[in-house]
């Protein structure tokens, strides 16, 4: 799936990079420096998106994998995580955008929304 996401997003015309978000832990009286990937951050000309890829978020700790390095980026750019499930888009509490990969790919438009 991540294979697909990443070709269609060459074919809209968007350069495509893997994110890395940095935070740090206290963990037993110790400052861990924590590491997180972002699956996709494209960009084409002023607009950028950060995509997750994911079959399924069956589970609440599943969905906060998931959401968990989005929602460390600190800035306004859309984060979106994309399901292989048919599902209704929605946007969550924290303002993450959710999609199943059938309407991404077949709506060039879904990610203005």
């Amino acid at each position: 799936m991540e294979n697909i996401i990443y070709m269609d997003m060459i074919r809209r015309g968007y350069n495509v990079d893997v994110g890395l978000v940095e935070y740090t832990q206290t963990k037993d009286n110790r400052n861990i420096r924590v590491q997180l990937e972002v699956d996709f951050v494209v960009n084409r000309g002023n607009e950028r998106y950060y995509i997750q890829s994911a079959f399924s978020i069956d589970s609440i700790e599943k969905q906060e994998h998931e959401r968990n390095s989005l929602r460390r980026i600190d800035d306004s750019f859309k984060k979106i995580i994309i399901l292989k499930e048919d599902i209704i888009p929605r946007y969550d509490e924290l303002g993450i955008f959710y999609i199943g990969v059938k309407d991404f790919l077949l709506s060039d438009d879904l990610l203005k929304v």
